[in-house]
């Protein structure tokens, strides 16, 4: 017996931006490729950047200003080790991130970069406390009667252990009285077990308040599309990239996603309502309950005592996604604008905005105006998308001809730092038409190696098609030699000048894009057709304490989406899973090449019982046990036939997260 299921829970002192000299841009267009095989910008990439800093006010450091502000204390070298060999957090990778903007990165997601780079532990106002560039997210303390109120205990236990250590070396040291988890994404509660236990959260000791629906979504999200997500997400956030000039520089939303090991927690408080008031350790709370906004269970809240409201991730520095390039559900684009409508009617008193991510804003003028931008952004999207595809325009033609007005086009925490116009306007038409755009021609193409080897075969082979791009290259036509060459690539897999001209257009697109997901996701499909794709899958062990709250059959779900249908036609099989310590029982059932259960007492004639603890199963899932482990493992009985639960376990495949994505 071995484990079959893939599950991931998801599961990152400078001055203003200023114009690169044209000597640097001369250097930079007659360098060599680096050691990583990155080519050097071309002269038309170099133009592009430049043309950028005409396009944006550069000049207001307000960001800058905002950035730095009450800063207390930040780590000379902020580096994190984990349980593996390196670190789960390394802020000094990014060091080279000073100056101006080197030719090879878009001067607008420069400018992000070392906005994200400002990092340490800052003083919001007296009682507000933020840790930011910790992690991809932002810790927050606030100061209670007794303890500290946690909101956002990052992605990891090892970065959030050492945030917090770092704060208590700078502010009053006191116990936890209470954490708050924002979401239901990792990089808000996967590190709650490093400052808080199960058992101080189940006996009232210490408060732990998330919004509706959030173990539900948290332990969720990913798990039966988890392998797919988790290579997608490789690619979203260049983790297979070098940090440098030529690769890696940010997210946008934060550095990076932090690794090690993450946990989470059930809440004992649930917010229901807006808005719900609670008292925290002493301090007033306003909430108000967002779900199906940026994510599908989300709280922000309002302090009064402070005039202070805490955005989440409703809101941050930059566009966000309505659809995120992992692979995720399409986000509700109207409903996210007019959750931030109603922060705004019924907090747009504060003084003082401060989120899960970036920077806070200070000032009642300056914190609606950055309400009225945010909400508005996804409202013109939405809007504007709808309006042409009800004039006949597909999610392609909208995506290039929409433009955001002046106000939201050139103010920068409404740029496309993370998400983009361009995808977000496609999000908006998946949400309300799907993935067919009416044309006759898309409704049934031929898969991608078909359609590619006919592509170039009618454009007369290959070595024409490859000269025929070199020329649209020298032409400063990448898209279009990217999506020629993509042909070409998938028609011959083996065509190594083909991967190459196509790395290199890869390069070209990646430099230019403002977007950092954009950025990596182009530079890892040149770092993978020069280097190939990963050697090792997702470590699942880094999620078992995760997994321990994930309801069962969401497991069983996941199972269910290993079958392999055509090995499974004409199976018949029941098991019975059966987990004393949990005082449950599953039937499961092979038949028509699909797999059902249910919740209910063991089928007296099936093919086989298996009567295992919910532990031994978790580390079944995360090969934590081998199979000699479990089949002498004490937890573990099998009653039936051996013959036909070994044949029911044959019918699942094991994915692992490292199939090829720019090669067929």
């Amino acid at each position: 017996m071995k484990p079959f299921i893939p599950v991931l829970l998801c599961a990152a002192a400078l001055t203003g931006c200023g114009s690169s000299s044209d000597n640097n841009a001369n250097n930079s267009i007659n360098d060599s490729a680096d050691k990583y095989g990155f080519s050097a910008p071309t002269a038309a990439t170099i133009r592009a950047n430049a043309d950028v800093l005409n396009q944006l006010p550069f000049a207001n450091q307000q960001d800058f200003a905002d950035a730095r502000r009450g800063l207390i204390a930040s780590a000379d070298e902020l580096r994190i080790d984990g349980p593996g060999s390196g670190p789960v957090w390394d802020l000094t990778a990014y060091d080279f991130i000073q100056g101006d903007a080197p030719a090879s990165v878009n001067p607008s997601l420069w400018r992000q970069a070392k906005l994200n780079n400002i990092h340490g532990l800052f003083e919001v106002t007296k009682g507000i406390y933020q840790l930011r560039g910790f992690d991809l997210a932002n810790m927050t303390l606030i100061d209670g009667e007794k303890g500290w109120i946690v909101v956002d205990p990052l992605t990891s236990k090892e970065t959030a252990h050492y945030a917090f250590e770092f704060a208590m070396q700078h502010l009053q040291r006191k116990p936890i009285s209470a954490v708050i988890f924002t979401h239901s994404h990792v990089d808000h509660f996967g590190g709650a077990t490093a400052l808080v236990s199960a058992e101080e959260i189940a006996s009232g000791k210490v408060d732990l308040i998330a919004p509706e629906g959030f173990m539900e979504e948290a332990t969720s999200e990913n798990s039966m599309a988890g392998m797919a997500m988790y290579r997608r997400a490789l690619y979203m956030y260049g983790k297979r990239l070098p940090r440098s000039e030529r690769a890696h520089v940010d997210t946008g939303l934060g550095k990076e996603p932090a690794l090690g090991s993450s946990s989470v927690l059930p809440p004992n408080y649930l917010v229901t309502e807006t808005p719900q008031q609670h008292e925290i350790d002493g301090v007033p709370f306003v909430f108000q309950n967002a779900p199906h906004s940026e994510a599908p269970a989300e709280l922000t809240f309002y302090l009064p005592e402070h005039n202070a409201w805490c955005g989440a991730e409703l809101v941050s520095q930059q566009m966000h996604n309505v659809y995120t390039l992992r692979g995720a559900k399409v986000r509700d684009s109207l409903n996210w604008s007019n959750t931030i409508d109603d922060v705004i009617q019924r907090f747009g008193n504060a003084e003082i905005y401060f989120g899960s991510h970036h920077w806070p804003i200070w000032g009642n003028a300056q914190v609606v105006d950055f309400l009225k931008k945010q909400r508005d952004v996804y409202k013109y999207i939405h809007d504007q998308t709808i309006r042409m595809a009800n004039a006949g325009l597909t999610p392609q033609e909208i995506a290039e001809q929409i433009q955001l007005p002046a106000s939201l086009r050139k103010n920068f925490s409404t740029r496309g730092y993370y998400g983009t116009v361009s995808h977000n306007v496609k999000a908006v038409y998946q949400f309300y038409f799907g993935w067919y755009d009416g044309n006759p021609a898309n409704l049934n193409p031929l898969p991608p190696v078909d359609s590619a080897k006919k592509t170039i075969e009618f454009m007369g082979g290959a070595d024409a098609v490859l000269s025929k791009a070199q020329r649209s290259f020298d032409d400063d036509e990448y898209r279009w030699v990217a999506e020629v060459l993509n042909h070409l690539v998938f028609a011959e897999p083996d065509n190594d000048d083909a991967k190459a001209l196509l790395a290199k257009t890869y390069d070209q697109l990646g430099y230019s894009a403002e977007s950092g997901p954009w950025r990596d996701v182009y530079l890892s499909g040149a770092y993978e057709l020069r280097h190939g794709g990963p050697e090792r899958g997702m470590d699942l062990a880094l999620a078992a304490e995760q997994l321990q709250y994930m309801p069962l059959p969401r497991f069983l779900d996941t199972i269910a989406v290993g079958l392999d249908g055509p090995k499974a036609e004409g199976e018949n099989l029941t098991v019975n899973f059966v987990f004393p310590d949990l005082n449950q029982s599953y039937v499961l059932q092979v038949e028509n090449a699909v797999l059902h259960y249910w919740q209910r007492q063991p089928d007296p004639n099936a093919n086989a019982t298996l009567t295992l603890t919910h532990d031994l199963f978790l580390r079944l899932l995360t090969r934590q046990a081998s199979a000699r482990e479990v089949l002498f493992s004490d937890e573990l009985e099998v009653a039936g036939s051996k013959l036909d639960l070994i044949r029911f376990f044959s019918l699942f495949s094991m994915a692992d997260g490292k199939f090829d994505i720019v090669t067929p």
